[in-house]
C-alpha cells in the first residue's frame, strides 16, 4: 500500500492536493462532495484564489481530516486553528487524564493502556506491568512506543505464540491509521515494524473472517489469548484528546480469564 505523507508546514494549496490525492479524490470529486465550482478549487489549489476560513472548514469536512490536519491547513491559509492544543500533562486536561486512568484501572483484571497517536505509551493498569516480564530496559524507557515493544525482538516478540499473524494484524492497523492520517512519523514506524523478524502468517481462519485476531502470549501463569478493542473519545475539540486511544484486552478464553482472575487476587 502507498502512502503520502503531509507536509503541515507546505502552503495551502500542496496540503489541499496532497490530501485530496491521499483520498484517491480528483478536483472534481472534491468539488462536487464540497458543493463548489471545481473551476474555484482549482483556483484555491494553485494559489490562484485565497480560501474563505467557512472554505477551508469545508473542504477539511469533506475530507475527513483529522483536527491536527485541519488546524495545519487554516494556518497555511492564513487562519487561526479551530481546535486548541495542550500537552497531556497541561492542568487543564487533568480531568481528562483522571478519566482515561479511571478506565484503565477499572478494566481490572484485564489489562488496557492509552497511547496518543503515535502509539506513545501515556497511561496503563496494573495488569500491563504483568505482561512485560524480560522486555529490555530500553524499550520501556519513556517514550516507550507500544507497538516496537510488542515486535521487536527485544520485546514481546519472542513470547508470542501467534506473532506472524499479530504482526501482520499491528501492520495492517497502521497502515489505515497512515491512510487516514497521512502522518510521516506513523509512516516510518510502519516500515521500521515490517522489518522486525516474525513467522509468515497463517491464513486467516474463515470462521473469523479476519475481524478477530488473538494476541496469545506465554506467561508465568501459562499461554493467555486475549482479543482488543479500542476506544476514543467521541466528540472531542481539542487535538490532543482527539488522539487518545485507549486499548483493552479481554479473555479470549476462560482459562485466560481465571487466570487473570487468579492474579488479581493475590495482589
Amino acid at each position: 500500500m502507498t502512502s503520502i505523507s503531509i507536509d503541515h508546514q507546505a502552503s495551502f494549496g500542496d496540503q489541499l492536493r496532497l490530501w485530496r490525492q491521499q483520498r484517491h479524490m480528483s478536483q472534481l470529486d472534491l468539488a462536487l462532495e464540497a458543493e463548489i465550482s471545481a473551476r474555484h478549487l482549482s483556483f484555491v489549489e494553485t494559489g490562484r484564489s485565497r480560501p474563505s476560513r467557512d472554505m477551508v472548514m469545508r473542504l477539511a469536512e469533506t475530507l475527513s481530516l483529522p483536527l491536527r490536519g485541519r488546524n495545519a491547513l487554516l494556518l497555511a491559509a492564513g487562519f487561526a486553528p479551530a481546535y486548541r492544543e495542550r500537552p497531556l500533562d497541561d492542568p487543564a486536561l487533568g480531568p481528562a487524564r483522571k478519566a482515561v486512568q479511571r478506565i484503565l484501572d477499572g478494566h481490572t483484571p484485564y489489562p488496557a493502556l492509552a497511547v496518543d497517536r503515535h502509539w506513545t505509551l501515556i497511561a496503563h493498569n496494573a495488569v500491563v506491568l504483568l505482561m512485560l516480564d524480560g522486555v529490555a530496559s530500553e524499550l520501556l524507557a519513556p517514550p516507550s512506543n507500544v507497538l516496537r515493544l510488542s515486535l521487536h525482538p527485544d520485546g514481546l516478540a519472542p513470547r508470542i505464540l501467534n506473532l506472524g499473524e499479530w504482526k501482520r494484524h499491528l501492520l495492517e492497523r497502521l497502515a489505515q491509521q497512515v491512510a487516514v492520517s497521512a502522518d510521516p512519523v506513523l509512516d516510518a514506524l510502519r516500515e521500521e515494524l515490517k522489518a522486525y523478524p516474525a513467522p509468515a502468517p497463517k491464513q486467516r481462519p474463515e470462521e473469523t473472517g479476519g475481524i478477530v485476531v488473538p494476541f496469545e502470549l506465554s506467561t508465568a501463569a501459562g499461554p493467555l489469548s486475549f482479543f482488543s478493542t479500542t476506544t476514543v473519545f467521541g466528540t472531542p475539540v481539542e487535538v490532543t484528546l482527539s488522539e487518545i486511544a485507549i486499548e483493552s484486552f479481554f479473555p479470549a478464553n476462560e482459562v485466560t480469564a481465571a487466570a487473570l482472575r487468579t492474579i488479581s487476587e493475590k495482589k
